[in-house]
């Protein structure tokens, strides 16, 4: 016989809508199931399952069932509407049924079997009205106060929740925590499909909110404690573990805001999507730094979010025109976005949401945080480094180019971060000072750049009217010099080089003199030969001359002796050509 195969049963979620809790769950609440959300009081749970419901009708057309035992639907629609859910128009158009069971603990008189049949009945007509998809019960415990009896209560307990799997609805029941357990009566949290605890601490006079899935029948589920942020937009889930590091590269390179500093980098800057540090001891111009290269990014069209955790956005505004900076003109342009807190203000799991909620609002495309030591201030060291490696995993996952600033101290040395991030960072620069002479200058070097070339030169780092200028550092002699004795040195050196010019020209002058009077004596002693070279070709002429005369004079007398008149020679030539 041929065994058939079983089919595999999925457990069907029910999506939440509630931002990072369906990724937690991986998909969402049991559909058709009762879960408990359990916490102390103020930790969120009525907010949750209103959300649930609100966000349920709105993004998935599921009408639900609010049924409070505590709060009048009035004083609901009063606390949603600063979080953006308007109960009354949800009522008006039948997504939304509110119900409030009035249960005073001094009217209870225990008379006789306590039971559920007339809650039942209730629920299911509110139900059946709209056709519920989603029910929430705030708070069950309000549901049996006054009762003593506690086996009665577990009784109750269990058929309700038997009754809301019967119905087929997505019920959420929210439960006070108890002495120890997680309820005050023990029951749900066994009872429940899905136990979700919800936990507002304070640690170091910090307030920190948390969620953990406690159990999830059928299905798998993170197990991690989660942070949560209550705001105007709702709930806010983060999970706590990083993206890892399969995320994508660029080889696009982006403007420092500075051109030498380009020009230590092979002249193209940084890589976009890269972590660029830059680290140094206070006053050395981390922030006039950090905003320059905002600045970059605005002149670029790009979207710049500056988280400040030292200075408000118009003192940050105001300091930067002192270097030429006008970030104003790109906030009012929305392409700058500053958000400015204490450190100590929320814990850093708060913070690690602020920064996602922000960054998904704004959608940046540079991220900047000034400073990240000041961290330390809402927890440790350790705790500081998980909280960076999620948010710069995070924002190399969405390509965003980050730049961090951090204080270090000179007793822990220059060339480490007390967070210990410098394996996560791309790029680190790092600023110093330089004291000599009786003067604190400034001074700048690439400790390291992975994947470009980059220079190995300390540059004098100033900061003047017209932004951030590179100097080159004195070296010569076997001395590093800055500010006020390289100028001294520089000045001293043009002076030299200037007196050396002007020796230079001064021989080339009298070279110039003796080679002008070089050449009018040659000229005088060439004119003089040409005038008795002149003199000679005369002479010599005159003598030819006289030679022809004397000759003539010789011929004349032979012939005269001979007794022959005198001829001219060339008839005496002629005549003796006849005789031939």
């Amino acid at each position: 016989m041929v065994k058939k195969k079983r089919e595999v049963v999925v457990l069907e979620k029910c999506p939440t809508g509630i931002k990072g809790l369906d990724e937690i769950t991986r998909g969402g609440l049991p559909q058709g199931r009762p879960t408990l959300v359990c916490g102390s009081a103020g930790c969120g749970k009525t907010l949750f399952a209103m959300e649930f419901l609100m966000r349920g009708a709105m993004q998935f057309g599921e009408p639900g069932v609010f049924m409070t035992f505590e709060e009048t639907p009035e004083d609901l629609a009063k606390n949603f509407i600063s979080l953006g859910f308007d109960l009354h128009d949800m009522e008006s158009r039948g997504l939304i049924a509110t119900d409030h069971v009035y249960i005073e603990r001094t009217e209870i008189e225990e008379t006789g079997a306590y039971d559920l049949e007339g809650l039942f009945i209730r629920l299911g007509s509110a139900i059946d009205a709209i056709k519920a998809k989603r029910v929430v019960l705030d708070t069950i415990e309000a549901l049996f106060a006054g009762l003593s009896n506690a086996a009665i209560v577990r009784a109750e307990l269990r058929r309700l929740f038997h009754w809301l799997k019967a119905r087929g609805v997505t019920a959420i029941v929210t439960g006070e925590s108890g002495d120890r357990l997680l309820t005050r009566y023990g029951l749900e949290e066994y009872v429940a499909d899905c136990v979700i605890l919800l936990d507002f601490r304070i640690d170091a006079q910090i307030s920190t909110r948390r969620l953990r899935i406690i159990k999830y029948r059928g299905s798998s589920h993170g197990a991690d404690e989660y942070p949560f942020l209550i705001d105007e937009g709702g709930f806010s889930i983060l999970p706590i573990t990083s993206l890892g590091l399969d995320y994508p590269v660029a080889t696009e390179r982006i403007a420092t805001g500075v051109p030498k500093l380009d020009a230590m980098f092979d002249g193209k800057g940084f890589y976009r999507g890269s972590t660029v540090l830059v680290s140094g001891t206070a006053g050395t111009g981390k922030t006039s730094l950090a905003a320059t290269f905002a600045d970059a990014a605005c002149r670029r069209g790009e979207r710049c979010l500056y988280f400040a955790f030292e200075e408000s956005p118009s003192q940050i505004v105001r300091n930067m025109g002192s270097i030429g900076l006008d970030l104003n003109r790109w906030v009012k342009k929305g392409l700058l976005r500053f958000h400015s807190a204490r450190p100590s203000l929320y814990g850093l799991e708060m913070h690690l949401l602020t920064f996602h909620k922000l960054i998904e609002q704004f959608a940046p495309q540079v991220f900047v945080i000034d400073p990240i030591s000041n961290l330390t201030a809402a927890g440790t060291a350790a705790e500081v480094k998980s909280i960076l490696t999620r948010l710069i995993d995070y924002l190399k996952m969405k390509q965003i180019s980050t730049f961090l600033t951090d204080l270090t101290h000179l007793q822990s040395g220059l060339e480490r971060t007390s967070e210990e991030i410098s394996s996560l960072i791309d790029t680190w620069i790092l600023l110093r000072a330089i004291e000599r002479n009786g003067e604190r200058n400034r001074g700048l070097y690439v400790l390291k750049s992975r994947g470009m070339d980059h220079s190995n030169q300390i540059q004098e780092f100033v900061l003047t009217h017209q932004g951030i200028d590179l100097i080159d550092i004195y070296t010569g002699l076997g001395e590093v010099l800055t500010g006020s004795a390289r100028v001294a040195q520089e000045a001293g050196e043009r002076a030299a080089e200037l007196a050396c010019r002007r020796e230079a020209e001064r021989r080339l002058r009298e070279q110039e003199r003796k080679r002008k009077a070089l050449e009018t004596k040659i000229a005088a002693l060439r004119a003089a030969f040409d005038e008795e070279t002149e003199e000679v070709h005369l002479i010599a002429d005159e003598e030819r001359k006289r030679q022809a005369v004397h000759t003539e004079s010789r011929l004349a007398m032979a012939r005269f002796r001979e007794g022959k008149p005198s001829e001219p020679p060339a008839k005496r030539v002629k005549k003796r050509g006849k005789g031939a």
